[in-house]
């Protein structure tokens, strides 16, 4: 046992520091020209790339030439890196694997040590390994929320560019260079796609696909749609940003009438880990059977598993789309 904690840890120490040394590369010229890089192999996905722009070489997944091989035959990892483009994080996916195999590594390490029980230890592996994922997660909706917030804005201003004489694509730059982040971020990436070469239609499209959301889907259909029938682009982006500042109208009412709903999960989900950690404190010997007796890990893990089962119910419940 004592050979295996120290192979362990010497294993955990070694992906640290590889983890460490992989997140301290990248400069910020990389990171432009692998942006540049994945708008053109999107492109070229739909089949609208010209030949010259199909030669540039894909992406790397990781600096490490044989991870690198193993994600390219996964067809998950195309999705997931788009996944973490849209948290606005600048990360590859070896890294990222790399650090929940760390942090799965090294909760099992402690866990282990501490109390040598296996069902704990695999708890704390699987809340190591969903760590950074869910970190991505949150990272992402907060970001999306942050865009969504500041959409109708962009549009406005977009509005009032066309209708000023400006053309589209001046009217993008200045979105980029006069709003906050990440409205100015994206827009800024979609007017330098379609300034290096890409076709407006498909930094358009590519704009859907960074941030999923419906309001965006509606501005590249509207804006497609009278690129090719014609018509009077101002009014066409007045009445889509009407439409979406009703629509967060209303999602902010539904939001008022379900906070007691929402502050109720909250508390369902808090109360059977609190209530533990409360007991375990204020009388140990009462919650000592649930650590001591040789089922007590198990019941501790079926339980843990209901909770996350509950909460996402209860979450679904709650979370209304509007």
């Amino acid at each position: 046992m004592t050979f295996l904690l120290a192979a362990l840890t010497f294993l955990i120490v070694a992906m640290i520091l590889v983890a460490a040394f992989a997140l301290a590369g990248g400069s910020k010229q990389e990171n432009v020209v692998r942006a540049r890089l994945e708008a053109i192999e999107k492109g070229a996905r739909r089949g609208n790339v010209s030949p010259e722009l199909d030669l540039v070489r894909s992406e790397l997944l990781s600096d490490v030439p044989v991870l690198h091989r193993i994600l390219l035959r996964w067809a998950w990892s195309t999705r997931f890196r788009a996944y973490v483009a849209q948290a606005g994080l600048e990360i590859k996916l070896g890294k990222l694997l790399l650090l929940t195999g760390v942090l799965a590594l090294g909760g099992y390490v402690v866990v282990q040590y501490l109390y040598q029980n296996p069902i704990f230890s695999l708890l704390a592996t699987a809340a190591g390994a969903l760590l950074p994922v869910t970190a991505v997660a949150i990272k992402r909706t907060r970001r999306i929320r942050a865009f969504e917030k500041g959409f109708p804005d962009a549009i406005d201003l977009l509005a009032r560019a066309v209708r000023a004489g400006h053309s589209f694509t001046t009217g993008l730059e200045m979105i980029g260079t006069e709003l906050a982040e990440p409205v100015a971020g994206e827009f800024r990436i979609a007017f330098d796609e379609q300034n290096f070469g890409l076709p407006l239609r498909d930094a358009l499209l590519n704009l859907t696909e960074r941030i999923p959301i419906i309001d965006v889907q509606f501005f590249v259909t509207a804006l497609l749609i009278q690129k090719e029938t014609g018509g009077n682009l101002a009014e066409v982006l007045d009445n889509l940003s009407h439409v979406i500042r009703d629509r967060f109208r209303l999602l902010g009412e539904v939001r008022i009438r379900t906070a007691q709903g929402r502050l109720t999960a909250g508390i369902l989900i808090a109360l059977p880990p609190m209530m533990l950690v409360l007991m375990r404190t204020l009388n140990p010997e009462y919650a000592k059977l649930l650590f001591n007796d040789p089922w007590g890990p198990y019941m501790l893990g079926a339980a843990a598993l209901l909770q996350v089962i509950g909460a996402v119910i209860l979450w679904k419940i709650v979370n209304i789309e509007v």
